[in-house]
């Protein structure tokens, strides 16, 4: 429930409002004065304030200021006996809400308290929001606890309070952008907007408009006033993934909002100031790009003022069932499955796997298999044919036994024969009735 506290020095006017608020079902508390009114804001949680410009003990327009210092989520809605222009400005200055005259507009104040209550409600919503953003990218949702891993997020840690450039370097799909995402929640820019931008994905020309903006005309096509990219980041964290992508006479650009915060949009000719900090990623050399020229060492050494190399997931080998079974809870949910666990033997070969594509490679693997596996446990015959047979070349019992060289054979007869059980059955010289038993035996479709 809504609450209003209605402050007002004129009793029989209060208790109107008290009267035609309360059967809004709104919650409502009164004060004659100023005083007594700020001992009901801390004690209690108030949404709405309904204020008398003229108070014993002060200004209504003055009150608002010092309301909103303290209670910055609580709208004020100011009433006056004579329209004053002065005080209606100054009112919304200190951040009132509205500014009307009291009898004339009496029929507004409900429609007001209405919107008023809206926009707390929008206001709640994006606290909740902020607040799931946060815990999301805590640095102790990253799942692992390799030692390697556990050195990047201490390092991410550290560096995330402040406004230093951070340059994140590993191969492709280690978790760059969600390293990236926790240092930007984790600072103090966190209620600010976190844009990121890949480099690779544009031309010279459409990666210049994106990141800078451009003016009207600045170009064919160019019909109005375009923001960048460093813009929309005001106050809060750009993120230039494959940084070193980036054109080479796009760079001094770059180089010069990095060392004194300004740039200039397409077509223009006016220097715009830029409040953003600056995190980049890549998966090349830098060092070898500015040995062959592709890359300026002056750009480098202002983005790479706080480096952290991520591993790559072969390196992270006790993670991987952890983050297997991490994907196995998000892909069951979203597919409606009650897929439990995941088989020994399946961790197995997700264990001795070289990973090429990393993390990302990982999760698409078990979505995959989340949508073809029909038991409540993820096993081999789910994995993509390769994996298959990497867990019949297994050294050890597990790998070895005769049962699983038997399972991987049928299972790659199978799909030979696109699943024809009597040609199946033709290729390996066993009867249908036996195809069928170790069929069941071995889970394999």
């Amino acid at each position: 429930m809504v609450s209003v506290l209605i402050i007002d020095d004129e009793e029989k006017l209060r208790a109107l409002l008290k009267r035609i608020i309360s059967l809004e079902s709104y919650k409502v508390f009164d004060s004659p004065t100023i005083h007594q009114a700020r001992q009901i804001l801390e004690t209690q949680t108030i949404d709405i304030v309904l204020c008398d410009v003229k108070l014993p003990g002060g200004s209504g327009v003055d009150f608002t200021k010092e309301i909103k210092s303290k209670h910055p989520y609580t709208e004020v809605i100011l009433l006056t006996a004579y329209g004053n222009i002065p005080d209606g400005v100054q009112a919304i200055k200190n951040g009132a809400f509205d500014y009307i005259v009291k009898g004339n507009d009496n029929d507004k104040i409900i429609p007001l308290l209405s919107r008023a209550s809206e926009k707390i409600a929008l206001q709640q919503k994006v606290t909740r929001l902020e607040k799931q953003l946060a815990k999301q990218y805590r640095f102790d949702e990253i799942i692992g606890s390799s030692v390697a891993l556990k050195n990047a997020i201490q390092l991410a840690e550290k560096v995330a309070p402040t406004d230093t450039a951070v340059l994140l370097t590993g191969e492709t799909g280690t978790g760059k952008e969600v390293f990236a995402s926790a240092i930007h929640y984790n600072s103090n820019r966190s209620r600010q907007t976190f844009v990121a931008l890949n480099c690779s994905a544009f031309s010279k020309e459409l990666l210049e408009s994106e990141l800078f903006g451009h003016k009207a005309g600045a170009f064919t096509g160019a019909t109005k006033d375009k923001k960048g990219l460093i813009e929309e980041a005001k106050g809060g964290t750009l993120f230039l993934d494959e940084i070193g992508e980036l054109p080479l006479d796009l760079q001094p650009k770059l180089l010069r909002l990095l060392e004194n915060g300004t740039y200039i949009r397409v077509g223009d000719t006016k220097e715009l100031k830029a409040d953003v900090r600056l995190i980049a990623a890549t998966n090349r050399s830098l060092e070898k790009d500015i040995a062959s020229g592709h890359f300026r060492d002056d750009v480098y050494y202002r983005i790479a003022v706080f480096r952290i190399e991520l591993p790559p997931l072969r390196e992270r080998v006790k993670d991987i069932p952890l983050l297997a079974k991490h994907f196995l809870g998000i892909y069951s949910s979203k597919t409606n499955k009650n897929i439990l666990s995941i088989s020994d033997d399946v961790i197995e070969v997700l264990k001795q796997n070289e990973w090429k594509g990393n993390i990302r490679e990982l999760k698409n693997i078990i979505e995959r298999a989340v949508i073809l596996e029909d038991n409540n446990i993820l096993t081999m015959k789910s994995l993509p044919f390769e994996l298959q047979n990497k867990g019949g070349e297994q050294t050890g019992t597990s790998g070895m036994n005769l049962a699983t060289v038997e399972k991987i054979h049928i299972q790659k007869v199978l799909n030979f024969s696109n699943g024809n059980k009597a040609k199946a059955a033709r290729l390996l010289n066993i009867g249908l009735a036996t195809l069928y038993r170790k069929i069941e035996e071995y889970h394999l479709k």
